[in-house]
């Protein structure tokens, strides 16, 4: 069967977005033009790594490119709608493309499913009739400034970090590997005064 490739050329929404609670949520990135919206489910450090992706790809271009392509402008209204429902999973992302199209001026977000085999590079950014199925979005320089901020802000919308050793905190309690799972206490024994 020949892959899919589902392209967005003028996406009206590119976002990032969660269902479920804090501990608990599954992430996904939705593409909409028109009538047509494509959901499709990823990791966190995936989001994660897409937003600092996008970040440095929009420095480097302002290097190359200097002012002929605007990606300084700061991010005016962010959507912070949640995602469009029904939600329908089209795939499961295992594979990330980034690149820049100078014809369009644009930078092309790529997602490529999950599958068995190893995946080509050659299949990354390309048409060919072989590989996983595909989401392709192009985003002008402004858009994915504004999907990186919003990225950003979801992924960190989770579970409070502990201070010691940075994992997120549980509502039940946590388990910090840094005190080896065991309460601190003090040579005078308990200082919650709990013990007079």
């Amino acid at each position: 069967m020949s892959r899919v490739i589902h392209v967005f050329r003028q996406p009206e929404r590119f976002v990032a977005g969660t269902v479920g609670e804090p501990g608990d949520r599954a992430f996904y990135l939705q593409a909409i033009e028109d009538a047509r919206t494509i959901s499709v489910l990823l990791e966190k450090q995936q989001v994660s790594v897409l937003a600092e992706r996008i970040e440095a790809l929009l420095a480097e271009i302002a290097r190359r490119f200097g002012s002929e392509v605007d990606t300084g402008q700061e991010v005016e209204s962010s959507d912070n709608d949640p995602l469009a429902v029904p939600l329908e999973e089209e795939f499961r992302v295992g594979t990330m493309g980034l690149g820049w199209d100078a014809d369009s001026r644009s930078i092309v977000v790529e997602l490529l499913a999950v599958t068995e085999e190893e995946v080509d590079e050659s299949v990354v950014l390309d048409d060919t009739e072989e590989g996983p199925d595909a989401l392709r979005v192009f985003l002008s320089p402004l858009q994915a400034r504004e999907f990186a901020d919003r990225a950003e802000k979801v992924v960190s919308a989770g579970r409070a970090p502990c201070p010691l050793c940075a994992e997120p905190l549980d509502p039940q309690g946590h388990v910090c590997v840094r005190l080896n799972g065991y309460h601190q206490r003090s040579p005078m024994g308990d200082v919650s005064g709990a013990g007079e």
